[in-house]
């Protein structure tokens, strides 16, 4: 019995068979808590067990001989909205709920988010995780400006929740933007908060448009080869929370 069976098996013992299926023959856990996600996670430390991150697998989808011995996470049962917060201007939504569904349910408290108008139709985790940029009056707009605060299971499978729903927070470097545009190599997004703005304010943005999505700077500055001072730092942010190498990137 190979390593990944022996580890599905850790995993059936403990979950209902629901969970575990296979997506073009590739063993995939749907995850439904961030309990479960740290349980998992820490598992697979334990075991030595490489994990991949998806949500609805639209921009990176797993397949082929690479993840043979890979488990997915995909976080699309996390699709809950959780709190709509009309006087402080703010969401707080599962990972897995689709990006294109939010305005549909902010519009009933007068409010509106730019990133839910692109074309992208994957989730809000999704959004995160690739950095979805717009482009409005030819300045980028990317949708870590909005990020706020998110629930995150680290590598290790601890439990954070960098940020904070507050207009005015602490001073010094704000921890949760650095999971925009980590490609789920730095933890699995459970849910996140977003600021947003009154309804009035949609006209502002109906020529944002969306950026092209692409793996290709993570990947790059992930390369112990590059020598450049960003690249240096994200191998260190990277070893940081990943020092397992639990969450590897899969070419």
């Amino acid at each position: 019995m190979s390593k990944i069976e022996q580890f599905i098996q850790m995993i059936q013992s403990e979950f209902s068979d629901d969970r575990l299926t296979y997506q073009k023959g590739i063993p995939t856990f749907h995850l439904e808590s961030a309990q479960e996600a740290s349980e998992v996670i820490r598992l697979a430390n334990e075991q030595n067990q490489s994990l991949y991150i998806t949500g609805f697998g639209n921009n990176v989808s797993p397949e082929g001989v690479q993840f043979g011995e890979i488990l997915t996470l995909r976080t699309d049962r996390l699709n809950r909205l959780h709190q709509v917060a009309p006087d402080d201007f703010y969401v707080t939504v599962g990972s897995g709920f689709p990006l294109r569904e939010l305005n549909r349910c902010l519009e009933a408290e007068n409010l509106f988010f730019p990133h839910a108008t692109l074309p992208y139709v994957g989730s809000v985790g999704g959004a995160v995780a690739v950095g979805l940029t717009g482009e409005l009056h030819k300045h980028d707009l990317p949708i870590k400006k909005y990020l706020i605060k998110a629930e995150i299971v680290t590598p290790e499978g601890e439990i954070i929740t960098p940020g904070s729903i507050c207009f005015k927070s602490v001073s010094g470097y704000d921890v949760v933007k650095l999971f925009a545009g980590s490609w789920g190599l730095l933890g699995l997004i459970i849910s996140v908060t977003f600021r947003v703005m009154p309804s009035t304010g949609r006209d502002d943005f109906v020529s944002l448009s969306q950026k092209g999505i692409s793996r290709e700077a993570t990947i790059s500055a992930l390369d112990d080869s590059n020598p450049d001072t960003d690249a240096l730092y994200s191998r260190k942010i990277k070893n940081k929370f990943d020092p397992n190498l639990v969450l590897p990137l899969v070419l």
